[in-house]
């Protein structure tokens, strides 16, 4: 279905962007989870019967309990904990591309997004989290379909195959919840319990985590690994296989064509910015990436990617794993699968109100 005309008021110099982001009290984020597409009484009941509820609690929670919350998530994304996660990182993305180079050796060509891009992510994600790694190609395709059911303009019939999608996974996140709380050990789900939190917090909570914790990595490495092998980002696909390279394309893309380029905010009362009005109600689209501008003369390193994880009080907490993650990807799969290139026609896009990424990266010796 095709996208309807905005209808939101749209910010996009990065000042404009940040002021907004830091100033709470005036833009909430009451609006971030909500379904650009309005759900139908069918859609609803669906959700309804899988007892599916989205309090507000992390993303979209502008109450007093929001720093004790993410105080707690936070404990589990500190930068100790992600440079002591480097290694199992770099292990599985090693294993990936070895099986992406035998899948390239026999049959010619590889698609990297499933065979790199996908997994890793999602492992480390649970990991961390201490939560068990399982029903991981179920998490994926629920992960896309939440997405495209809060973030897309599904048709009718799409949104009730959508919502039934959610409510599975719903029901999957309930059954770990309820595990987790009742688990020996450090995990995620029971340090929220004994924080205060419901269950049906915890779920809201969870659903979105364990979407944007792995797929917005998958979606950055699928846009980094499509640019590099178009050849359009300045580096050469072998070059890439050098760390400092690596992170110099991640860092390219996060600034210029992220996962997340928009997102979404409410104005809490009436107010201004740069002495124009903005009025009680009205729904906001900042746009996070692609608006930064020329690199200053004389500049070296990486491209500075300033708002490509938000900003303020919200920013995401996952933005130095994903960064961290999408470049040992990059690196290993260039290593791993030296002189390819873009195979095959342009690939089919995700595109979404704040999600974006090629479906599918083909590749072939050149």
């Amino acid at each position: 279905m095709t996208a309807p005309q905005c209808p939101y008021r749209v910010f996009r110099e990065p000042a404009e962007v940040r002021e907004v982001l830091h100033r709470p009290d005036d833009f909430g984020p009451a609006n971030a989870l909500l379904a650009v597409t309005p759900l139908s009484g069918q859609a609803l009941r669906i959700l309804q019967r899988a007892r599916f509820a989205l309090p507000p609690v992390l993303a979209s929670n502008d109450t007093p309990s929001h720093p004790g919350v993410r105080k707690v998530v936070a404990g589990f994304f500190t930068p100790a904990t992600v440079d002591a996660m480097e290694p199992r990182i770099r292990q599985l993305a090693k294993q990936a591309a070895y099986e992406a180079a035998a899948q390239l050796d026999a049959k010619g060509r590889v698609e990297l997004v499933q065979a790199v891009a996908a997994l890793p992510p999602a492992v480390v994600m649970l990991e961390m989290l201490g939560l068990p790694v399982r029903d991981l190609p179920e998490l994926k395709a629920w992960s896309l379909e939440s997405l495209e059911l809060f973030w897309g303009w599904p048709g009718p019939e799409r949104q009730l195959e959508l919502a039934r999608s959610a409510a599975d996974f719903y029901r999957w996140l309930r059954e770990l919840v309820l595990e987790s709380v009742a688990s020996p050990g450090r995990n995620l789900f029971k340090s929220l319990d004994a924080h205060g939190l419901s269950t049906p917090e915890i779920c809201s909570l969870g659903y979105f985590l364990l979407i944007a914790g792995q797929e917005t990595t998958t979606q950055l490495i699928s846009t980094a690994l499509f640019r590099l092998a178009e050849g359009s980002m300045g580096i050469a696909w072998d070059q890439a296989a050098a760390e400092d390279k690596a992170t110099e394309l991640v860092r390219s893309v996060l600034a210029e064509e992220s996962s997340v380029p928009t997102w979404r905010r409410v104005a809490s009362r009436d107010t201004e910015l740069n002495g124009e009005e903005v009025r009680a109600g009205e729904e906001i689209l900042l746009e996070l990436t692609g608006n930064h501008g020329p690199r200053a003369p004389g500049t070296k390193g990486p491209q500075p990617y300033g708002l490509a994880f938000g900003s303020g009080i919200h920013r995401c907490l996952g933005a130095k794993l994903a960064e961290l993650e999408a470049a040992v990807v990059v690196q290993e799969t260039a290593a791993a699968l030296p002189g390819v290139g873009l195979h095959g026609p342009e690939p089919e896009w995700i595109r979404l109100l704040s999600f974006q990424a090629p479906r599918t990266v083909t590749v072939a010796r050149l």
